[in-house]
């Protein structure tokens, strides 16, 4: 795919405003993946990382998500690298409340000073003054919840954090976070192939919260030769991956998918998703089957 070929791609995705005043298109893009094996140091190619990125916003994403944790610190880092100075279009979601002890080791920690330090190293990494979108990564068990989004709500008012997200919660949690901060997103697990969260979707979609389904490609048994997956992809030379943002672009105008990957023919394939657009019998058929 050439340079100029499909850009501004994402753009077909639609658009969905954060609390109404932030808009973004749908189809953004995830961090996580740069970094090396267990989401720990730097990744093989910091280069290709860089490329990876940039060919995103090349093709229209404009909603780009990370998190302190990851690396640690090295995504921040790799997002600043590639583009900064930023457009001004360009909505950058972080998230802090993980403490890592290596490779796959993630331990919520919610203390409104470690909130508030890892914030602020935020904003240094990045290199802005103010966070678009701050998300409690894990709601810390060990600390009440008005302490840890009371944290938050002090670095909103000081002008350091635009709005507050949370991260894989219940309907209940929302609900009560939601009498402490004004809530813009939330971000669970959630794909074509498990719906757990299906009434934490519901519940965004009533509130026009944004949901943002981390995991978003997970096909497993549907991709198969010859699945139902296989088959409607194939009538839309589509790949499986494609197919599942599809479905969940159409399942809710809520929903923001955010697929990472650390390969530019990958982010092209992810992006180019947001053209498609799924029959009312091919999305009941993919619901269905998932």
């Amino acid at each position: 795919m050439s340079t100029n070929l499909h850009a501004h791609l994402a753009e077909a995705s639609g658009t969905f405003a954060l609390n109404g005043d932030l808009p973004v298109h749908r189809l953004g893009y995830g961090t996580m993946q740069l970094t090396g094996p267990g989401v720990w140091g730097d990744p093989k190619d910091p280069d290709a990382a860089v490329r990876v990125l940039r060919r995103a916003v090349e093709l229209g994403v404009n909603f780009i998500d990370t998190a302190d944790s990851y690396g640690p610190i090295v995504a921040e880092q790799l997002v600043r690298k590639a583009l900064h100075p930023y457009p001004d279009d360009l909505v950058i979601a972080t998230k802090g409340g993980f403490a890592r002890g290596g490779p796959d080791d993630w331990r919520p920690l919610g203390r409104p000073e470690y909130l508030r330090q890892q914030a602020m190293l935020s904003l240094r990494h990045l290199g802005v003054d103010q966070i678009d979108l701050y998300q409690l990564h894990r709601i810390d068990p060990q600390v009440p919840l008005a302490d840890q989004l009371g944290e938050l709500v002090l670095l909103q008012q000081e002008g350091k954090i635009r709005h507050i997200g949370l991260s894989q919660v219940t309907v209940e949690q929302l609900r009560q976070a939601g009498d402490i901060a004004t809530i813009v997103s939330v971000q669970n697990l959630y794909n074509l192939v498990n719906r757990t969260d299906e009434d934490v979707l519901d519940y965004a979609e009533r509130e026009n919260i944004a949901f943002i389904p981390w995991f978003p490609i997970a096909t497993g048994e549907l991709a198969k030769p010859g699945g139902r997956l296989d088959a409607i992809a194939t009538a839309h030379d589509a790949s499986p991956a494609q197919l599942a943002l599809a479905w969940l672009l159409r399942r809710s105008p809520v929903m923001l998918p955010i697929p990472g990957t650390s390969s530019v023919a990958h982010v092209e394939e992810n992006i180019a998703a947001a053209r498609i657009t799924l029959t009312d019998k091919e999305f009941d058929a993919l619901s269905a089957a998932g």
